[in-house]
């Protein structure tokens, strides 16, 4: 099996690849968003993608969880190609995601969204469906809020139900793309512990963020694109501190 760096204080430690990307590319028309990504995240690795808007760091999620096909190039889970898999069967080997603007079952209570997913996304019993259920609402934070429909819920908890649903299908590696959007910096804080738990259980994670505070209190590794292009990849402070990065990312932040 492939590995990954994982950078740690003692140094650089190798963890077995989960999920990857090799030369990853896409194009709408004339427009090329990917071109030629390569990309990995380890076995109870997090890793951070940052990087000015149109970068293509969703498109790239959207590559990775089976939304869109790429142009060229392969994605291998676990180390089998699955490029051309469609985007619930992903799910069902392991692929979770939850996406920018939370969308739930608005008819349904807390439960039974969570529910929808431990049942059709991980493919689980009645009995197995609601145990994952009664763990993912435990760490979610919204076990006291299960019987509560889904549109009665602020953008808080309905965040967390996002994160929730997505957890039910029992991922290897979760997906985020931009889950912190729009949240105060209590709520913001909020999220990031439960994220932090879900990453110490073993779940590796992949996360778009344009909150970087937030985002490095829970990445081991951070991943900077632009227009298209990995532009670095490393441990956060060295990243963060590189004068391209700070040049196509950081330096535009006001603009």
């Amino acid at each position: 099996m492939s590995t990954v760096p994982t950078g740690t204080a003692a140094g650089t430690v190798r963890a077995p690849t989960v999920l990857a990307g090799r030369g990853l590319s896409k194009r709408f028309g004339d427009l090329q968003v990917l071109t030629e990504v390569d990309f990995s995240v380890g076995a109870g690795e997090a890793v951070g993608i940052v990087g000015p808007n149109g970068a293509g760091k969703t498109t790239l999620l959207n590559v990775l969880s089976g939304s869109q096909r790429p142009s060229a190039g392969r994605i291998e889970f676990n180390d089998q190609d699955i490029t051309g898999l469609r985007p619930e069967l992903r799910c069902r080997r392991g692929i979770g995601r939850a996406f920018q603007v939370p969308k739930p079952f608005t008819g349904m209570t807390v439960l039974e969204n969570v529910l929808v997913g431990a049942s059709y996304g991980a493919g689980l019993g009645r009995q197995a469906a609601y145990r994952r259920c009664v763990e993912v609402l435990e760490t979610c934070g919204l076990a006291g809020l299960a019987n509560r429909r889904a549109d009665s819920l602020g953008l808080l908890h309905r965040k967390r139900l996002e994160l929730a649903r997505s957890l039910a299908t029992a991922p290897q590696v979760l997906l985020l793309d931009e889950i912190g959007g729009g949240l105060t910096d209590a709520e913001a804080d909020e999220l990031v512990a439960t994220i932090k738990l879900v990453s110490e259980q073993g779940t590796s994670i992949v996360w778009i963020e344009h909150i970087v505070h937030v985002l490095i209190q829970v990445v081991d590794r951070l991943v900077c694109m632009d227009a298209g292009r990995v532009i670095a990849d490393g441990p956060p402070g060295t990243v963060l501190s590189d004068a391209v990065v700070v040049d196509a990312y950081l330096g535009r932040a006001g603009s």
